[in-house]
This record gives C-alpha cells, structure tokens and sequence, in this order.
C-alpha cells in the first residue's frame, strides 16, 4: 500500500528523522505533538491547559491540511510528564471533539522532547 507524507507549516517541523503524519489508504498517523509554536519554534509557556491546546491546535492543523477533523480520530495516545494534570489535559482534550471520543490511553513517562509537559498523537480514518 503506498504512503503519502503531510505536512503543513502551520504546525512544527518535525525535529528528528519522522514526518509530521503519514497517510496509507483511508488512515492518517499523525506524530506526536508536543506544545511548540510553529511561527516562533518556541515551547509554549503558562500552565499545563496552554500545552495541552498548542498541542491540539498542531494536531488540528496536520488533520486539515490531510483533509481530516478531529471527527475522524478513532485512536488518541497523550504522554504526560505527571498524572497530576490528567484532569486538567482532560478537560482541554475533549473541548476539540464533539461527541463519540476515539479510543485513548494516557500515561505517565518520566521525560519527553524538549521537557514539555505533555505530548499527544493520533490516528485518524475517513471511514
């Protein structure tokens, strides 16, 4: 099955040998995304629910320009740096859906890219 990569500068560019997202068929992998602001390149700063947006509005972006929504998301991974702020990730995360969640894990890792906060991917299908 062929592969098509996205990519889009309305979101960050990908800082090691990975593509923001791949498309096979009707499925779309989209890389994790971490809270960097794709005009400055910078992390953002102020509180865990600033992260956890930019980190959708990346994610937001790469679904568009593939010509997906978050409607079309079945399957969600978030990493965060303390379960501390699942509440608070939560209540962000599901302001981007409207009804029927994808299928989701979340869990706890000691350190991520750029000592962000939080991390989410996604996989996304025009079924």
């Amino acid at each position: 099955m062929a592969k098509t990569i996205i990519q889009t500068k309305h979101a960050p560019a990908a800082i090691g040998p990975y593509s923001q997202a791949v498309k096979t068929g009707k499925l779309l992998f989209v890389s994790g995304q971490i809270p960097i602001d794709p005009e400055t390149g910078t992390v953002i700063i102020g509180g865990i629910e600033a992260a956890t947006h930019r980190a959708m509005k990346n994610i937001e972006s790469i679904l568009s320009e593939a010509g997906y929504t978050f409607d079309h998301v079945v399957k969600a991974t978030i990493f965060i740096k303390s379960m501390d702020d699942f509440a608070r990730i939560n209540s962000v995360y599901a302001t981007y859906f409207s009804g029927n969640y994808p299928a989701r894990e979340t869990v706890e890792v000691s350190r991520l890219p750029k000592d962000v906060e939080v991390e989410i991917s996604v996989v996304a299908s025009l079924d």
